[in-house]
Order: C-alpha cells, then sequence, then structure tokens
C-alpha cells in the first residue's frame, strides 16, 4: 500500500505548487512555535520548522509521507517573517527598497513509518527596486501580503516591486523547492512522471 502524502502548512501559496505535481495529497496545518531560538541562524530556523511541522503531522498519522516547509526572509542581517499588519509591512518594504534580500525555505519529507527525514535549506536571492512611499502604499492596499515573509506576494502584483531574482529554483520565491521535493519524493519511491 502507498504512503499518503500530507503537506504540512496552512499557507494556500504552497498548496498550489504542489497541485502542480498532480499527485494526490491533503493538508493538514500543524501547530508550531514559529519563535526563534537564541542565536539560531536563519538557515537553522527554516531547517527547524520544516522538521518539527512535518514530525507534528507525521505523531498523528501512520502510513504517511509529510512534507514540512518554512520560509523566512533576511533583510540586513536580521531575520524578517510575516508582516501579519500594515505597519509592519511597511517598515519591511522600506528596509528592503534597493537592496538584494535573501529568503531562506526550508524543506523537509518525513517517513512516518520509518522515521527516516530528508532535509535541506534553499536559499534564494531577490533584488527589491528602489521604492517611494506612495509605490508601498499603493501596492500594500491593493496586495494586501500580510502572511508572506517579507511583505512580497511575487506571484501577484509583488513582482512589480522586484528586479532581479538569483536561485535554482523559482518556487523556492514562494515557499515550497518543488526541485528539491521531487528528488526526495523519489527517494521515497513516489513517481512523479
Amino acid at each position: 500500500m502507498p504512503l499518503k502524502l500530507i503537506l504540512a502548512s496552512s499557507s494556500p501559496y504552497r498548496r498550489e505548487l504542489l497541485e502542480r505535481l498532480k499527485i494526490p495529497f491533503e493538508v493538514m496545518a500543524p501547530e508550531v512555535d514559529e519563535t526563534p531560538r537564541p542565536g539560531e541562524t536563519p538557515e537553522k530556523l527554516v531547517e527547524r520548522l520544516a522538521i518539527e511541522k512535518a514530525r507534528k503531522i507525521t505523531g498523528q498519522k501512520a502510513g504517511t509521507l509529510v512534507i514540512g516547509s518554512d520560509q523566512v526572509a533576511v533583510y540586513n542581517g536580521s531575520i524578517v517573517g510575516k508582516p501579519h499588519n500594515h505597519d509592519k509591512a511597511v517598515e519591511q518594504l522600506r528596509s528592503a527598497s534597493g537592496k538584494t534580500v535573501t529568503l531562506y525555505t526550508g524543506l523537509a519529507l518525513v517517513n512516518a513509518d520509518t522515521g527516516r527525514v530528508q532535509h535541506e535549506v534553499i536559499p534564494y536571492r531577490v533584488t527589491f527596486r528602489a521604492l517611494t512611499d506612495a509605490q508601498i502604499e499603493s501596492y500594500l492596499r491593493k496586495e494586501q501580503p500580510y502572511s508572506c515573509a517579507g511583505s512580497v506576494k511575487s506571484e501577484g502584483l509583488g513582482i512589480a516591486l522586484l528586479e532581479k531574482f538569483e536561485g535554482d529554483d523559482p518556487n523556492t520565491l514562494i515557499g515550497l523547492p518543488l526541485i528539491r521535493l521531487v528528488r526526495m519524493l523519489e527517494n521515497e519511491g513516489i513517481k512523479i512522471i
């Protein structure tokens, strides 16, 4: 009997990305404290959270493969998560204006039956245009990207804020590196094509 695939996420963007692979899966939202630990690097934070999210679900569901993912943006050496509100989003976008920022996405695939954990941290660099306050306000009124790391919804109007992308997998920008995930799934015997 093949293992059921579960995406451990509440993100509609990750769900949409995973649907591109045309394989059946379920979605379950894990309850995990996403607070960084003292001295934790962005890479270690997203790696830990991706694994914790997947393990949280595998603990509840035998016979499954569970995908966990987490993403943070790093602006000027500081971790920047989801803004959750307008004022924080304005602050994040002002800070990113004219700069190159790095997004780190942690990806984990956990086999509930064997306990096998595959995980990777995938960086992706984004260069922002120089933004005026009027552009930032207009963007935030139209897009309201308050649940997106760094206040940018690149698959939407956020693309107008950006100048350049650098990375191996454009899906990483949205929060689920599909190229790496396909390899992980194949390691567990799931053929995509």
